[in-house]
């Protein structure tokens, strides 16, 4: 079984998601947004979008990843 693409060139794939922005958005969309996907494929995994381009790609980490990169920019 091949390993799941990391990398989605729309976001719109990801159907019925909750983005939220991050605290530190300005009201210009100079941010990212995150999600997590629900049941299918990409469940358990971190998507993450550029906020000025929402229908842009996404890309897609493990919670781990996502954590460690977070604790990085403290």
């Amino acid at each position: 079984m091949s390993a799941l693409p990391r990398y989605l060139p729309s976001s719109t794939s990801l159907h019925d998601v909750r983005w939220l922005r991050s605290s530190r958005s300005t009201g210009m969309n100079n941010c990212v947004e995150t999600a997590r996907p629900g049941p299918g494929p990409w469940s358990g995994l971190v998507a993450v979008r550029d906020s000025k381009n929402t229908a842009g790609p996404a890309v897609l980490f493990a919670p781990a990843a996502w954590e460690g990169f977070i604790a990085a920019l403290s």
